[in-house]
């Protein structure tokens, strides 16, 4: 007798591979406005900020009394600062250090805030209650409170404005994963790596973070912005980083007694928070669109 042969159900065949997923992820990518613009201007921030040795001449720090409040002109494009040093100088290397505060306190506040939001959706219980009441109580403050609380305490240092701005931005991350926990930890993919005894650190790992990051990532991005900001704002209010190191915040406040008489002290730091937190943001959105399933580019 012939071997029967039985069809396979069209919801049993291969789903297409990573690669294909991914391939098609980058390709709505490339076609959001949004994302081009977006990087592409923050690709050119992120250059020049880190080519500022070769860009300029001028010595960040160096003070030149004979230099002093002069107006953008061809030797000193963005002009000069009340001790004689070169705007345009300052707010390059002034990048360096606003984008290091954006990347290392971001990371901070994922590693730690999606650590604890995985483990209390996925456990619940009194470990969730715990876990979550913490996370209320740090929400009651407002974020830049909570960081000018913790500079206060912890000293006036790069680092802990880094430190600061990670640990207040923590509580957003806790619980957008939390949420974005609860809802796929009780989808059938989790209950059948349960059921084979899947260890619960390989769950959380390999079957529950890769189908959560589309709004870690979008939320990662924006937060780069923020972090930008609240250093900048904590350096203006002269908890940040201290005299004579160039950044972004501490210039504005620099400028302050001088807005009538020289502008440009100001005005040039204040541009390039805004390009920068502008390009962010715009990255951010374009993101949001293309990890969206709902939307099609």
């Amino acid at each position: 007798m012939p071997e029967s042969t039985t069809a396979i159900p069209k919801s049993l065949t291969p789903t297409p591979t990573r690669f294909y997923e991914t391939r098609r992820l980058l390709q709505r990518a490339r076609r959001s406005a949004n994302v081009t613009f977006g990087l592409s201007m923050l690709a050119v921030v992120i250059a020049l900020s880190f080519l500022a040795p070769v860009i300029s001449h001028y010595d960040p720090i160096e003070m030149t009394p004979s230099d002093r409040l002069l107006p953008p002109s061809v030797q000193h494009l963005f002009g000069t600062d009340s001790f004689g040093r070169d705007i345009l100088t300052r707010v390059l290397f002034g990048g360096q250090i606003s984008i290091q505060v954006g990347l290392i306190s971001v990371s901070l506040a994922l590693l730690v805030g999606t650590t604890l939001g995985v483990i209390a959706g996925f456990y619940g219980g009194w470990i969730d209650i715990i876990i979550m009441r913490a996370i209320d109580v740090m929400m009651s403050f407002p974020s830049i409170l909570l960081a000018l609380v913790i500079v206060a305490v912890l000293g006036r240092s790069l680092p802990n404005v880094m430190l600061a701005v990670g640990i207040s931005s923590i509580p957003f991350y806790a619980r957008l994963v939390r949420g974005s926990t609860l809802s796929v930890r009780s989808l059938d993919y989790i209950a059948a790596a349960r059921l084979i005894g899947t260890p619960v650190w390989r769950q959380m790992v390999y079957h529950i973070l890769p189908n959560i990051l589309a709004p870690i990532i979008v939320v990662t991005t924006t937060s780069i912005a923020g972090a930008i900001i609240s250093a900048a704002a904590l350096s203006f209010l002269g908890l940040g980083t201290q005299p004579p190191t160039p950044e972004w915040g501490l210039m504005l406040s620099d400028g302050r007694a001088y807005l009538r008489t020289a502008w440009w002290i100001t005005f040039f730091p204040g541009l390039a928070i805004m390009i920068t937190v502008m390009a962010i943001n715009l990255l951010g959105d374009g993101l949001r669109d293309v990890l969206d399933p709902r939307l099609k580019l």
